[in-house]
């Protein structure tokens, strides 16, 4: 099949090869993939708009050679917008924007599989306006224990005066959202995290953990806190994952999270889904929350003599770190 022109947002795009097979399960093609994300562009963007992204590309399909890509080519086209992210060690790329439907299939007809989505909005980058709750499970969890965990932390953040969403990561775990007031930086985003999952672990210490050592864990259910790090993308809503199956990291009701088999959630049935029940996170934006209760418990913490969480290796030796490296590998104390 020739390329596929598109008319989108005032520009025209032409998809290129639109019946390469990206997702071999059922043979669906770059083609369908452009048609999902048109079905659920409503929500997608309503989600991803205005964020920049790193773009996770397979241009021969799920399960061929990837890599992640920061940087847009000098040979993108002029209407592209493009925003300055940095990395922990300062390194800085013009990172993709979503603007609109046309950068997101712009991506898509690079070959890219995932869209990984920046804490903030490009035009307010110091300003994390999403807490991120990624609850992940350790071997010997399933998806019933994930299950219990969310609904755990979703009672909890309510008793806090905090409302969230929750979605289907499009592989092995689950993600709560909670949309936020513009008015923290990624740091104090990260200390509320933090605050939580060190909560979340004292009151049901047999199904989760804040443990950042993997060999601390056991089999629990990790709150990882690290996911809200300042410059850290999470794999954003609506967005279908470079798996076989083509599974889409999907937004769900409470009240569907007792039921819902996330493998069965994918591009070729997610718009079905969106059509008859709606985006469940609708008017989430209009809701934004305050973390000002975790604050207040993150410095209770530390009043109590708990030292910050260990961060991601990638980021520089941070004030009231513990020692970076795992317990197991820590020197023995000099015996006297």
């Amino acid at each position: 099949m020739t390329g596929v022109a598109l008319e989108l947002d005032g520009v025209e795009l032409t998809i290129s090869s639109p019946d390469k097979v990206y997702f071999p399960e059922r043979g669906e093609t770059k083609l369908d993939l452009v048609r999902y994300y048109q079905a659920v562009a409503g929500p997608l963007l309503a989600r991803l708009g205005g964020r920049p992204l790193l773009l996770e590309r397979y241009p021969d399909g799920a399960g061929g050679k990837s890599w992640f890509q920061k940087r847009v080519p000098k040979t993108a086209p002029s209407w592209l917008r493009t925003t300055v992210v940095s990395t922990p060690n300062g390194t800085t790329s013009d990172a993709l924007v979503a603007v609109d439907l046309a950068h997101v299939l712009w991506a898509v007809n690079q070959g890219c599989l995932g869209f990984h989505v920046w804490p903030n909005r490009a035009d307010s980058p110091d300003i994390a306006d999403e807490l991120r709750i990624d609850l992940d499970p350790s071997p010997g969890i399933g998806f019933a224990e994930l299950r219990e965990a969310a609904v755990l932390v979703r009672e909890f953040l309510i008793r806090l005066g905090i409302e969230a969403q929750v979605k289907t990561s499009g592989s092995r775990g689950l993600h709560l959202y909670a949309i936020l007031e513009p008015r923290w930086d990624g740091y104090q985003v990260r200390a509320a995290a933090v605050a939580l999952a060190r909560a979340l672990e004292r009151r049901h210490p047999d199904l989760i953990t804040a443990q950042w050592w993997k060999e601390e864990r056991g089999s629990r259910v990790f709150v990882d806190f690290n996911q809200n790090a300042p410059h850290k993308t999470v794999f954003g809503a609506w967005c279908v994952r470079p798996r076989a199956g083509g599974q889409v990291s999907t937004p769900i009701g409470w009240d569907e999270l007792a039921t819902v088999d996330p493998d069965t959630l994918t591009l070729a049935t997610v718009p079905a889904r969106l059509a008859e029940r709606g985006d469940p996170w609708a008017g989430a934006n209009d809701r934004p929350q305050s973390i000002e209760p975790l604050l207040e418990m993150s410095a209770a913490d530390l009043a109590n003599g708990l030292m910050d969480a260990p961060w991601p290796p990638v980021y520089p030796k941070m004030p009231n770190e513990p020692p970076r490296v795992a317990p197991s590998r820590a020197k023995k104390e000099p015996k006297p």
